[in-house]
């Protein structure tokens, strides 16, 4: 027989937070590999490759590695979100050139997922230019199919900003 719901024992939360953070990983150690200086940005070059650069314009090729993974075996958040910023600066720079840029707004929407050993087409172009400001837009998709996995607005002012 079933106990009243004011008899049953209660699930514990903070029980269940730590047993989601050990099923992550969270409690073990990084290798020291990860320790070294531009760990990330090195991470998440490997897993890109420039096929087109133009004013306003660059497109590359993600390939979806077990290292940028999550637990369900597509592309992180983190990853899509590192790769958003690195292509729209790059294409900022395209139209801007060689000046000192910071990432003011970024925003992305994630539509669908991206599988282990997929290749997505990341294609960033700029929205708008201005004096101080370059807005550009990271669309993925996936190259068998064309399908929308995710998009991205950046917003970058350029440096010196004048005064605000």
């Amino acid at each position: 027989m079933t106990a009243p719901p004011e008899q049953r024992q209660k699930p514990d939360p903070l029980a269940a937070t730590k047993g989601f953070f050990g099923r992550l990983g969270l409690f073990e150690t990084l290798p020291e590999s990860a320790d070294k200086k531009d760990f990330f940005s090195d991470l998440i070059r490997s897993i890109l490759k420039v096929d087109r650069v133009e004013p306003g314009r660059v497109t590359c090729t993600l390939t979806v590695r077990s290292a940028v993974t999550n637990p369900y075996n597509t592309l992180h958040g983190g990853a899509v979100a590192a790769v958003a910023e690195m292509v729209s600066l790059a294409c900022a720079k395209t139209a801007a050139g060689d000046k000192d840029f910071f990432l003011g707004e970024s925003s992305t929407a994630f539509l669908s997922a991206a599988r282990l050993n997929e290749d997505v087409e990341v294609d960033a172009s700029i929205l708008r230019q201005g004096r101080n400001v370059v807005v550009t837009s990271v669309d993925f998709r996936t190259k068998k199919t064309g399908k929308l996995l995710f998009t991205s607005r950046s917003t970058f002012y350029i440096m010196p900003v004048s005064s605000l």
